[in-house]
């Protein structure tokens, strides 16, 4: 077999950076009590774990009170916990026709419950017109929620224009950064987010398991679960105070430990260093595949580290298989669990491939992958005369 090539970080990152597993495999050994959930010293030493996570992720957002910051099992849990805390019946939610199913599920389900829901739609290069968010804003839209950047092909959509609507309409905004956190910068404040769903194992390069939900005060959220805390024992309603409010069960401790080593890392390394070299690779890639004949590319230029694309009418799963099979590369091919994202892009019916380096990617990697590219639109084409 060849020689292994990892190119489908927008699933997940791998591999994760040096330290992850090592403060896992500590935390277990030494710390792995129940946070909250007694007095004695393994116990106080796990709290002690959660805390630095926690106000090492606030930190990283620009979010000034560490509490606002929860911890889920990951951003689709997260999502979730935001649009069935906040939206009523007879509330009017925004989104956009390139979310994911992580939102737009949970939106079709509100549906069914007397939320209205508009789906804005997107261009067909993954872009948001603005004025068409702001043509569909009514006297009762509650909230608008929407991703950061295309997780099928990286476009970044106007978010801060959005918080500004959002701001001057008296709603709420939810923003999706599944693909954009831990690579493009992301402050709450300066981009007017009242929440921010993100998951711990993709560009934050933590584990599975573990993601988070920053909240803004004075939000009136119904929890998505009700349990211990280990806070307010005697009362029978959730407490009010943030996390507990909305942080039920035991936590994935072993997972929040190796997120606090990834997001130290990334401090380490520089947000904008990994930024510089995916974007890199992702110029050097769409390059190199608009140079093919017979290869549709997708999405913008810039955008998140992320580039779709299919060789003639190649059902997209074919070709990841031939690069999987014959060349040892790792890509993504279908619909990427974002049907409207692919209705949008006119993949519906052939889905594409994505391929999305990580901060370890080479572009020795990259150019692999561009041959083999090559030669399976040179066979196709052999095969079509």
């Amino acid at each position: 077999m060849k020689e292994f090539v990892y190119l489908d970080n927008a699933a997940t990152t791998w591999p994760k950076p040096p330290g992850v597993g090592e403060a896992m495999g500590n935390f277990l050994r030494h710390s792995a009590a129940n946070p909250g959930r007694g007095g004695h010293a393994l116990s106080l030493e796990a709290g002690r774990a959660l805390l630095l996570c926690r106000q090492r992720l606030a930190a990283f957002f620009g979010v000034r009170d560490a509490s606002r910051m929860v911890f889920t099992a990951s951003a689709t849990h997260a999502l979730n916990m935001a649009l069935f805390g906040v939206l009523r019946p007879g509330d009017h939610c925004i989104t956009t026709s390139l979310e994911h199913n992580a939102v737009a599920r949970p939106l079709h389900r509100l549906s069914q419950q007397g939320v209205e829901v508009t789906i804005v739609p997107g261009e067909a290069d993954g872009s948001l017109r603005l004025e068409a968010v702001a043509g569909v804003i009514r006297k009762n839209t509650r909230l608008i929620a929407m991703t950061h950047a295309s997780n099928v092909c990286g476009t970044i959509l106007p978010v801060k224009q959005v918080g500004e609507l959002a701001r001057q309409a008296g709603a709420l905004f939810l923003l999706d950064a599944a693909q954009t956190a831990g690579v493009i910068p992301i402050d709450v404040n300066s981009l007017g987010l009242d929440m921010l769903a993100v998951p711990g194992h993709k560009s934050l390069l933590g584990p599975p398991g573990i993601g988070a939900l920053y909240v803004r005060a004075g939000i009136d959220m119904v929890p998505l679960f009700y349990g211990g805390t280990g806070s307010f024992s005697a009362q029978m309603a959730m407490p009010e105070d943030y996390p507990d409010r909305l942080e039920v069960g035991t936590l994935n401790t072993v997972g929040i430990a190796g997120l606090a080593a990834s997001l130290d890392y990334i401090a380490k390394r520089g947000l904008s260093d990994i930024y510089r070299h995916e974007r890199e690779l992702v110029v050097r890639l769409r390059r190199g595949l608009s140079g093919v004949a017979g290869v549709t590319v997708y999405g913008q230029t810039e955008g998140a580290p992320i580039v779709a694309f299919n060789i003639k009418s190649l059902g997209s799963t074919e070709v990841a298989h031939i690069l999987d099979a014959n060349f040892g590369l790792a890509t993504r091919a279908g619909l990427h669990c974002a049907p409207l994202a692919h209705r949008t892009l006119g993949t519906l019916a052939q889905g594409a491939v994505r391929v999305s380096p990580g901060p370890f990617s080479t572009a020795a990697e990259i150019d692999r992958l561009l041959t083999a590219v090559e030669e399976v639109a040179r066979e196709e084409q052999c095969l079509v005369r």
